[in-house]
């Protein structure tokens, strides 16, 4: 014992760092092991004085050293009583935070604890929201860490008795959720159920942000009412979204109506958010995912501000400025951002919140942006600004966010130790202390700092469905607990592409030089600009300073506006037009497509689009009625869009087709015919996902119609040969004893028009043709209306299709068989009815053709003089 106050006294020596002094000390591993031990020191010092003083309450009273409950005398009092429900809050809400800080047995003596004492069979009133954030997650995680052996910290004694509290608990908050919406009630008695008279408001994150730990008790018990009563309540939420895609802050549970119709990042709409992409990554739902995406382009376009540092509180009809105050909890955005990808955006973020805390050395709940003055001055010890600075050094693994993290653990060390705990700041500005250790200080704060130091934690480098909720307990779902997507959906959504963009340091900017690498964040052209923001002083003298904002490589560049996303009205050659909003009127404009949606004619088609996390330009997520999905494309058809072509360059006025067919390859044996296009006794089979011509018979409607074609390759196969004296078959086969009648040709790409191959191979009495691509890049062979007219009689009846060159090897592995030996192999080729379910690349046996976003035809739209990459031009 001894010998541990010795070590810990010169742990919180070492901590004792100022930023000041941030370039001159390295960030060793021996230095972060050393701040690492100082943030436990600090969180024992919190935890060994809850479990003296208070426990079994609820929460510690640092000043006065004693624990505290609901307060029974005063009902009204929620805020206490929202969270304090007599259930040991505080124990329960740090299991997790025992296990990932390494110390076991107190992580088993805790288990044990909660066993012993908790029960919800209490008449107390707790929120619904702070209930299942704080204990339910505090349940679920402590199981799930007590039961896994992958995780590294099973207790071999436990036998599931924290998933049985869990269950117990949430069906008694089930309750709360028989209203007219599907919305939960805000607040709840564990014994009585709803009680009388109980207010019909709660908010968008209360009613919203259930779905993970609600979600995961179902996927573990197998009892779905948890997850289905959350779907259904996150949903009637996002379904009543305004027209400009904003939600509310709060809401009637019969009525479904808005209340105050203001809306933003922080408290009262937060989580909601958060959670629509957690369990996205948690459990792989992606109509979460969507929810997200769409939700983000529309927060990033009216409540972001104009600089991009900050975000504002705003009408959520019109999307004009409510407020100019910003709260404490929308300094998570940052680690949300991190998440999703858009790692630009949330360094912006951070450098807002990180200037909030140079100034005031904690971060007020609420913050005037125009006065630069504390609204509300007190700082209860939230996480969110950490957290965010956690997620942001795992992305950049700059030492910046280090040097981040020493400060604010050497502020805390100094503002909010007592002898019996860590007290909640009750004003940043006179630094006076209020007698309450929230129990998220011990979940979530020291947590996420702790991780920031702990560089060999798993938790802080796991690619994994790993994700912490929003009370900063960690969950995770294995295979037996995740639903494998539906056949249907894999192939609706078999483009969508959800890889996150490297992060780039230094945004390519043509006006100012990229500093070394090794200067970091500090470096960035508009690091300082986030200071003005806060009205945080400057160090030096004015000219000084001055003198830095006007040199073009100084540390204080007032950044451009860049438009996350907007909307546009499409029209040919610029006419005035009104958006066209008939969906009969659309569905004949444009239709979805494999890989995207493809456009026929533009005119009246509202387009809304977004920048690119990766900061090439922008994406189109939404064309008139459809939504266009990461990964997938927009091909553009209208050949009027930018007025009339010359009369000999006219692209053919044909039909739109789909890109792409499934074509199966097999091999039979000619000394039994029977087995000619018998699937059951083939000898070899696989399946391509070829591309389709514009012109010629289109399989892809005779796979649709279910009917074969007399003449073509179709549902019943035809002969596949190759003629070696004319690979590329672009002259006049010679064909005396009629091998090639209804045979398909295989064919290399080159030297002649696609149109042409198909005319010689027709003329010869083939069926069609399959050519070979020399690459693995998608092509889908057009005509023009001159050569249409020369070779389209000559074509009737005849198809192709491409393949690239990874595909055309098994086809060519096959046909060196035939050719040694006909008698034993004869290679056949035809139109699959259905997409098979394994056209993925799971299966050895098939092949995937690439996707159409790998290459485009080099033809892309602009709009505004902004390049649309997801966009393809087809004529």
């Amino acid at each position: 014992m001894f010998l541990w106050h010795l070590i810990a006294l010169s742990v919180f020596h070492i901590s004792l760092y100022r930023i000041s002094d941030a370039k001159k000390v390295n960030w060793t591993s021996e230095r972060k092991l050393e701040y690492r031990e100082a943030t436990r020191e600090l969180w024992e010092h919190g935890y060994e004085s809850y479990m003296s003083y208070a426990f079994p309450m609820d929460e510690l009273m640092p000043l006065s050293c004693f624990g505290r409950g609901p307060d029974w005398d005063n009902p009204s009092n929620i805020g206490t009583n929202d969270v304090a429900g007599n259930y040991s809050l505080t124990l329960v809400d740090i299991l997790d935070t025992l296990a990932i800080m390494g110390k076991q047995q107190e992580f088993s003596d805790a288990v044990e604890n909660v066993i012993n004492w908790v029960q919800f069979d209490v008449d107390t009133k707790p929120q619904v929201f702070e209930v299942t954030i704080r204990v339910l997650g505090g349940l679920l995680s402590g199981h799930i860490l007590a039961s896994e052996e992958r995780l590294g910290h099973k207790l071999d004694w436990y036998q599931g008795q924290l998933l049985a509290l869990a269950k117990d608990l949430g069906e008694r908050l089930l309750p709360a959720f028989n209203t007219d919406t599907g919305l939960p009630y805000a607040r709840i008695n564990l014994r009585h159920g709803v009680l009388a008279n109980e207010s019909t408001e709660t908010c968008v994150a209360g009613a919203g942000s259930l779905i993970l730990e609600f979600g995961t008790l179902s996927r573990l018990t197998g009892d779905d009412r948890f997850e289905k009563a959350a779907y259904k309540a996150f949903f009637g939420l996002w379904n009543r979204r305004s027209d400009i895609g904003l939600v509310g802050n709060n809401i009637d549970v019969h009525t479904g109506k808005w209340g105050t119709e203001t809306t933003g990042i922080g408290a009262g709409v937060d989580s909601f958010y958060e959670y629509a992409l957690k369990w996205y990554v948690l459990s792989g739902e992606v109509e979460f995912l969507d929810v997200w995406n769409e939700a983000y382009g529309y927060i990033m376009s009216y409540a972001r501000a104009v600089h991009g540092y900050s975000y504002r509180i705003v009408s959520m009809t019109k999307g004009f400025v409510a407020s100019v105050n910003v709260d404490s909890l929308s300094a998570f955005w940052g680690g949300l951002q991190v998440l999703a990808g858009d790692v630009q955006n949330a360094i912006k973020s951070h450098l807002f919140y990180w200037n909030l805390w140079r100034k005031y050395h904690a971060i007020p709940e609420l913050f005037d942006t125009s006065s630069h003055v504390a609204v509300v001055k007190g700082y209860p010890l939230r996480p969110e600004f950490i957290e965010t600075t956690f997620f942001l050094y795992q992305v950049t693994k700059d030492p910046f966010y280090l040097d981040v993290g020493a400060q604010v653990l050497h502020d805390l060390q100094e503002r909010i130790r007592t002898p019996c705990g860590l007290a909640t700041i009750s004003d940043v500005i006179e630094n006076t202390l209020d007698d309450r250790m929230e129990s998220f200080v011990l979940s979530e704060t020291l947590k996420y700092l702790y991780l920031l130091f702990d560089e060999f934690n798993p938790l802080a480098s796991t690619d994994s469905n790993i994700v912490f909720t929003t009370e900063g307990h960690i969950l995770t779902l294995n295979n037996t607990h995740l639903r494998p997507m539906s056949k249907t959906r894999r192939l609706s959504r078999k483009y969508e592409n959800l890889t996150c963009p490297i992060y780039d340091a230094y945004p390519d900017r043509s006006a100012i030089k990229k500093p070394s690498l090794r200067h970091g964040i500090r470096n960035r052209p508009d690091y300082d600009y986030a200071r003005t923001l806060v009205g945080l002083p400057t160090s030096g003298d004015a000219s000084t300073d001055d003198l830095e904002w006007s040199t073009p490589y100084g540390t204080c560049e007032v950044p451009s506006y860049d438009t996350f996303s907007y909307d546009v009205l499409l029209s040919r050659q610029g006419q005035k037009v009104e958006e066209d909003q008939d969906i009969s009127s659309l569905s004949k404009k444009l239709k979805p497509w494999k890989g995207g949606v493809l456009v026929n004619e533009v005119m009246g088609l509202r387009v809304q689009m977004r920048n690119r996390f990766d900061g090439k330009g922008y994406d189109i997520t939404k064309i008139g009625h459809l939504n266009v999905r990461q990964g997938e494309k927009v091909f553009f058809n209208d050949s009027l869009l930018f007025g009339e072509r010359p009369a000999d360059k006219q692209k053919a006025n044909l039909a739109p087709r789909a890109k792409t067919v499934p074509i199966k390859f097999f091999t039979v044996s000619p000394e039994d015919p029977s087995m000619m296009g018998d699937d059951s006794r083939v000898t070899s089979e696989f399946i391509v996902e070829a591309n389709t011509a514009e012109f010629g018979v289109d399989l892809d409607q005779l796979r649709e119609d279910q009917v074969g074609a007399a003449g073509t390759f179709g549902l019943t196969g035809s002969h596949l040969v190759r003629v070696p004296d004319n690979a590329n078959g672009c002259q006049p086969y010679h064909d005396p004893n009629g091998l090639l009648h209804n045979a398909v040709v295989f064919i290399e790409r080159g030297e002649c028009l696609f149109i042409e191959k198909l005319f010689n191979a027709r003329k010869s009495g083939a069926a069609g043709v399959v050519v070979w691509h020399d690459s693995e890049e998608a092509v889908n062979p057009v005509v023009e209306a001159g050569d249409l007219a020369v070779f389209g009689a000559g074509i009737e009846g005849a198809a192709m299709v491409v393949i690239p060159a990874s595909a055309a090897a098994f086809v060519v592995g096959r046909l060196i068989l035939q050719e040694q030996d006909p008698r034993k192999h004869k290679v056949m080729v035809k139109v699959e009815k259905e997409w098979p379910e394994q056209l993925l690349g799971q299966d050895p046996q098939i092949v995937q053709a690439p996707t159409k976003t790998e290459k485009a035809s080099g033809k892309i739209l602009y709009i505004n003089g902004n390049a649309m990459i997801n966009t393809e031009l087809l004529f």
